[in-house]
């Protein structure tokens, strides 16, 4: 699909590129999370080796919002982040297909410089967005940034590497 792309969180706004997105039968063949701790519920925007933009619908529904608060529902910000480590999860195995396999997984290595900046509740619409800087010795370096409305509720430095499992 070729699509113009544009918006704030975006280090590419007015360049024409191929963009591929993904529907969630495409993120449960990649991520080996399920419910609760799937947190990707769709891709917008895949560039292979340079960025991805996804979605988490957050509902009222969502287990968490039990004890996190009843009175006031807000979004722990660790499953913030884990919904945006799962995307950079999504990004490597999506650029990398020969990893995306029944015998590998992505492992989340590393964080910093973790900000959050606004609650998040139910009936939000997280835009997750993971733009990679470098991979070294196996480990991808992303710039993680999540949205509600076009306003940044979450960054951070996110690092993955890939590792072989036995099934």
């Amino acid at each position: 699909m070729r699509v113009q792309m544009a918006g704030k969180n975006s280090n590419h706004n007015n360049v024409e590129s191929h963009l591929i997105a993904m529907d969630i039968n495409k993120v449960l063949r990649l991520l080996p999370h399920r419910f609760p701790f799937l947190l990707v519920d769709r891709v917008l925007e895949f560039e292979k080796d340079t960025r991805l933009l996804a979605i988490k619908n957050v509902t009222y529904n969502e287990p968490f919002f039990n004890g996190h608060f009843p009175v006031l529902p807000v979004m722990p910000g660790v499953l913030i982040v884990e919904a945006l480590a799962q995307t950079t999860g999504l990004l490597a195995m999506e650029s990398n297909p020969e990893t995306a396999n029944d015998s590998t997984i992505y492992l989340f290595v590393g964080i910093d410089k973790a900000r959050f900046r606004r609650q998040v509740e139910p009936g939000d619409q997280l835009r997750l967005e993971v733009i990679q800087s470098k991979l070294k010795r196996g480990i991808g370096f992303f710039s993680c940034t999540a949205s509600v409305d076009g306003q940044i509720v979450a960054s951070a430095e996110i690092m993955c590497t890939a590792k072989e499992i036995e099934v």
